[in-house]
């Protein structure tokens, strides 16, 4: 899971609500560009919505913000449940995109313009949702090490996870290792990210999974790469682990790269529309 780190100087902790009235702790890194942007660039904002047993204390998430910084601000929350944020967690259900949908939604009212939503593993999977059917979407999104539907058992780390929230002994004890405050179990089990990718389109898409992935295998990105249509881009990553800890600062680079060329830059004429939240299709 990673040690807690304190939050440095130059990073703001902020605080949203949700449509449903859960109090989210996040926190903004200010953007540390190593150049002035072009004329023809535009300022990003970077939403991290990070793993299950995870959040924005957690030194990997830390790095991870720190490497994006250079290509834009990057703001995260602690999903309901998390570190500090109020509520219980739905495991990346229907409550989670509402997560993400407020932070979205603060971040343009904080004077975002280009928003790229980057989700980790459970974030990886409600991002996913959250900029198909979300009321505030993003520019772009980034799924990492997301699965493609509920329930996975293929593997022990998701055994383990399934013992947890699916036994007595599971719930009693599961919460107190990871801190994690849990919600009742899905009364109705929602849409999985492979039902919903394909409503993402034409907002750019970049799917990343490592191939040493021990929670999800690659068949998981493939079936969500199949669903979302030949427009998707899919990096499947040499010797990557599992979302935060696996994500190497070389990667988190090549990530900032494609949110710079693909959604920061500025249309050829200024009269061309600007990206803006779409309602429900």
């Amino acid at each position: 899971m990673g040690r807690a780190v304190p939050i440095p100087s130059d990073v703001r902790a902020v605080t949203v609500r949700t449509v449903d009235g859960v109090d989210l702790r996040g926190v903004v890194v200010p953007a540390a560009l190593p150049r002035p942007l072009a004329a023809d660039e535009r300022p990003l904002t970077f939403v991290l919505a990070h793993g299950f047993t995870n959040s924005t204390a957690r030194a990997p998430f830390r790095r991870l913000a720190h490497v994006l910084s250079a290509f834009g601000e990057v703001r995260g929350l602690d999903f309901r449940g998390h570190g500090r944020s109020g509520g219980a967690s739905g495991v990346g259900g229907d409550d989670e995109v509402l997560d993400v949908d407020a932070a979205v939604r603060a971040a343009r009212a904080d004077g975002a313009g280009t928003v790229v939503t980057l989700g980790l593993s459970m974030g990886g999977g409600v991002a996913l949702r959250q900029a198909a059917v979300g009321e505030h979407r993003p520019d772009a999104v980034v799924g990492v090490s997301a699965a493609s539907r509920w329930y996975v058992r293929d593997t022990v780390p998701m055994r383990r996870v399934h013992w947890m929230l699916e036994t007595a002994p599971g719930r009693r004890i599961g919460p107190r290792v990871t801190g994690i405050r849990l919600g009742a179990p899905w009364a109705e089990l929602p849409a999985a990210p492979v039902q919903l990718v394909s409503l993402i389109a034409p907002t750019p898409l970049l799917l990343v999974h490592g191939d040493r992935d021990h929670y999800f295998a690659l068949e998981h990105v493939r079936a969500l790469a199949r669903a979302a249509g030949p427009a998707t881009t899919v990096w499947e990553v040499p010797g990557m682990g599992h979302a935060e800890s696996g994500a190497t600062v070389p990667l988190a680079e090549r990530i900032g790269r494609w949110a710079r060329e693909t959604v920061g830059r500025a249309p050829l004429c200024d009269d061309a529309p600007m990206p803006s939240d779409r309602s429900h299709p």
